[in-house]
């Protein structure tokens, strides 16, 4: 069933609506992953009014273990190394989606590349708590990115099409 003409949404149209949702998207993981590295700079500074809250806020996110986190001027970011290395590689997915994909494109990826993109952070964390391999910073942390940078890819399409639907002008009818 075709639909009516006033329902019809531009190329360009279309085009900037998701231009605008990537970077409004962008802007609020950017946001989400400085209120994880401010709280040391804040911490260092004396400034544990701002650090406090924010240390426990993230503190219902991740168990933020001294040794399992990055440290900077000495005090551990709000998240452990492997949350950080998710919330980094969502920035990064993010930020380098438009390079390789056309950001109006809802068309969904096939799924398995997400479990795929779960893998690395499975076998890491896995071969840790059976105490076959050590896992350190540099490996939680890049595992995290590739589940980060997977979720992007997933991310974008799906909020491009959420706003796509809310902005349809509604097509019933009062009988």
């Amino acid at each position: 069933m075709t639909e009516p003409a006033q329902n019809y949404v531009g190329i360009d149209t279309a085009r900037r609506q998701a231009f605008n949702v990537w970077l409004i998207a962008l802007a609020v993981v950017t946001v989400w992953l400085l209120l994880i590295v401010l709280p040391p700079v804040f911490a260092a500074n004396e400034k544990t009014s701002v650090s406090t809250p924010l240390y426990l806020f993230f503190s219902n996110l991740c168990h933020q273990m001294p040794d399992r986190s990055f440290h900077i001027l000495e005090h551990q970011l709000a998240v452990c190394s492997r949350c950080f290395g998710v919330y980094f590689g969502l920035v990064l997915g993010l930020a380098i989606y438009p390079l390789w994909r056309r950001v109006e494109n809802i068309d969904p990826l096939p799924r398995i590349w997400l479990f795929a993109s779960m893998v690395p952070i499975g076998i890491d964390w896995s071969l840790g708590m059976l105490d076959i391999w050590q896992n350190n910073h540099a490996s939680r942390f890049i595992t995290g990115l590739i589940l980060g940078v997977g979720c992007a890819t997933y991310i974008i399409p799906a909020l491009v099409e959420i706003v796509r639907n809310l902005s349809k002008p509604s097509t019933s009818t009062a009988s």
